[in-house]
């Protein structure tokens, strides 16, 4: 008789995660493998998949995601919100950064493994119990807010983007002119302004990157 051992082995890496840390710049490729690592260390049972064009790790749901862009990369949790953080590390959306941890565009900008390693563990009991996060506060849609007269002023000079954005609903509208209206500089206000208009005229709403498809 034979007998067979069981072996528990780890999740195949997923090939378009391998895909997308080649395609990132030479500066993210080192942090994402990193980051990549660290989460398989911490979760052997995680399952890695693309979502939103961004590499996801799921763990009884989603656990958390990276993303690379021309001069940085983010890191974030699914269930941030419900994280104990006591030495305030995680801060969600973080300077004009997704994620929780700011702009990362080096190793040393990355907390420590062991705290990084906390956090997913914590992720990983938050999904283990079930803990869901709190239903998201409705946007009301009684009143709409002043859109800025240089908002005004570009819209006009695009005519699709113009008709597009009249026919958003309020909580669209919304998005966009807080996102611009919160801008700290002058420099990132007129850049936001530029992309929200290329949006707009593609009828593509604020965050539309990360809506379900």
């Amino acid at each position: 008789y034979f007998y067979l051992a069981k072996i528990t082995a780890m999740p195949a890496a997923n090939p378009l995660i391998d895909a997308y840390i080649e395609k990132s710049a030479d500066f993210a490729k080192p942090i994402l493998n990193h980051l990549r690592k660290l989460v398989h260390k911490a979760c052997p049972e995680v399952e890695e998949a693309i979502k939103w064009s961004m590499p996801f790790f799921d763990y009884k749901g989603p656990l958390c995601n990276m993303a690379s862009f021309k001069q940085h990369c983010t890191f974030g949790f699914w269930k941030t919100a419900l994280i104990a953080d006591p030495g305030g590390i995680l801060t969600d959306k973080k300077g004009d950064a997704m994620g929780c941890l700011g702009r990362i565009t080096c190793m040393e900008d990355l907390p420590p493994d062991a705290i990084i390693t906390a956090f997913i563990k914590e992720a990983m009991r938050l999904n283990d119990d079930n803990i869901k996060l709190p239903p998201r506060p409705k946007i009301t849609t009684q009143t709409e807010l002043e859109i800025p007269a240089d908002l005004v002023g570009a819209l006009a000079k695009n005519k699709k983007a113009n008709e597009q954005f009249y026919n958003f609903t309020p909580g669209k509208k919304k998005e966009y002119i807080v996102w611009i209206t919160e801008a700290k500089t002058e420099a990132t206000r007129l850049s936001r302004m530029a992309t929200a208009i290329e949006w707009i005229s593609e009828g593509k709403a604020r965050n539309w990157k990360y809506e379900k498809c």
